[in-house]
């Protein structure tokens, strides 16, 4: 079972994303975004590289996974929302774990290299580096299952997407 997300960070703390629901499977409900960048509301979009790199990539439909709160289905427009927190906190184990296991694996092999050799050794830094980023991934598997249940790494159908005219 998911852990609950207190009322409170559903409501102030969450990134939101529309959305439509394709497919139901329990507790779970398949969205289908498109996937789009901000440069349309950008004043200086033409003048921009991202923009040009968006054009170039265009617009391309994902699904996503979602936890159904609202018991959801197939064909509602809905909001989508990930708690802004957890998404910084998976982000960074993503960026920085994998970083930090390969200079702290090279400094604690570079020095290793000076005590054990004269002259010290490359190789055992370079060693030492993949050895911390490999340790480092070992993390973020164990990181990843861990945080696979727990409901702030989960995004979720927040409410139905009211449009205009619509009742």
């Amino acid at each position: 079972r998911w852990l609950p997300v207190p009322l409170v960070l559903t409501r102030l703390l969450m990134i939101e994303e529309s959305g439509r629901v394709v497919a139901v499977e329990g507790d779970f409900a398949w969205i289908e975004s498109e996937r789009t960048s901000a440069c349309g509301s950008c004043a200086v979009s033409k003048g921009c590289g991202t923009s040009a790199i968006a054009k170039v990539f265009g617009r391309r439909r994902m699904q996503l996974r979602v936890v159904n709160r609202i018991n959801a289905r197939v064909g509602d427009d809905v909001v989508v929302g990930i708690s802004e927190s957890g998404l910084l906190r998976g982000s960074l184990a993503v960026y920085a774990a994998p970083l930090a296991g390969l200079f702290t694996g090279a400094l604690t092999g570079h020095l290793a290299g000076r005590q054990l050799l004269a002259a010290g050794s490359d190789l055992l830094a370079i060693g030492g580096a993949l050895g911390g980023f490999l340790a480092a991934l070992l993390w973020l598997r164990h990181f990843s299952r861990t945080s696979a249940k727990d409901a702030a790494y989960q995004p979720v159908v927040l409410r139905q997407h009211m449009t205009i005219g619509s009742h």
